[in-house]
């Protein structure tokens, strides 16, 4: 039964992915994502049913619009791939209402990378949105006893102190290290992760992205002048701390 469940929540999470890539798409043309249906971004032919299969539409066209022939970014199979496996790992049937909320904030988080990483910019619309779940919730889990309120406050802290740090690190750059996208994202992580997770995620996020920087000079791709997004880098990390957090504390304290 687990082993079918997991299936059922890795497809579940292919249509939602498919979904994302829409929504993604229908804010970059700055378009509603409510209405319409979907259709090729190059020749702008509606899309039929065998066209909108995640992922297998793609293999068995060949990554090439099946009316005009243009290339198919593999943004679109990705972002499938991995909302599938991301909700195999934060979706419990023990735990609806905290599966849904953990599903519903990967999503934005998706988004949020992909938009970033395209484009260098964090859309109001959704981390805005993102930052009110997690403050229901969070109220909700206090409400209902799940949460002390204690551990509440400490959650409100972790959102709001690495927000604040981000913003005076704006501030002193004048916008040129990071953006004010980025403070709002550091808030979203701390309320979503709370106090512990979020040192891993912050870690993590400075690490890669001091990392995969350095290749990108290495490689002459890039220059110590050029802009990297960092959101995509906060959202790794946050996903990464999210599932594996704990285990990565827990190794780092037995090799002190």
């Amino acid at each position: 039964m687990q082993i079918l469940f997991g299936i059922f929540v890795f497809i579940f999470g292919l249509i939602i992915g498919s979904f994302l890539n829409c929504v993604i798409y229908r804010l970059e043309v700055k378009q509603s994502f409510l209405k319409g249906r979907s259709y090729c971004p190059h020749c702008k032919h509606q899309l039929c049913w065998k066209d909108l299969l995640p992922v297998l539409s793609y293999i068995f066209i060949g990554g090439r619009c099946r009316y005009c022939k243009k290339k198919i970014s593999v943004q679109y199979p990705l972002v499938e791939l991995f909302t599938g496996l991301l909700f195999v790992l934060a979706v419990n049937p023990d735990h609806v209402v905290r599966s849904i909320y953990l599903a519903a904030t990967i999503s934005f988080l998706i988004i949020i990378f992909v938009i970033d990483l395209r484009h260098y910019i964090i859309p109001d619309k959704i981390v805005l949105p993102a930052i009110i779940i997690a403050l229901a919730y969070n109220t909700f889990s206090f409400v209902t006893g799940d949460f002390s309120f204690p551990y509440f406050m400490r959650l409100f802290w972790a959102g709001l102190i690495p927000a604040l740090l981000f913003f005076l690190i704006f501030l002193f750059s004048q916008g040129k290290w990071i953006g004010f996208g980025d403070v709002k994202l550091a808030l979203l992580m701390g309320l979503f992760l709370g106090p512990n997770r979020i040192i891993v995620a912050l870690f993590l996020a400075f690490t890669l992205g001091a990392i995969i920087g350095l290749g990108l000079i290495i490689a002459t791709k890039k220059n110590m002048r050029s802009e990297i997004p960092f959101g995509p880098f906060l959202v790794s990390g946050t996903l990464l701390a999210l599932f594996w957090g704990n285990k990565i504390v827990n190794w780092y304290l037995t090799r002190l």
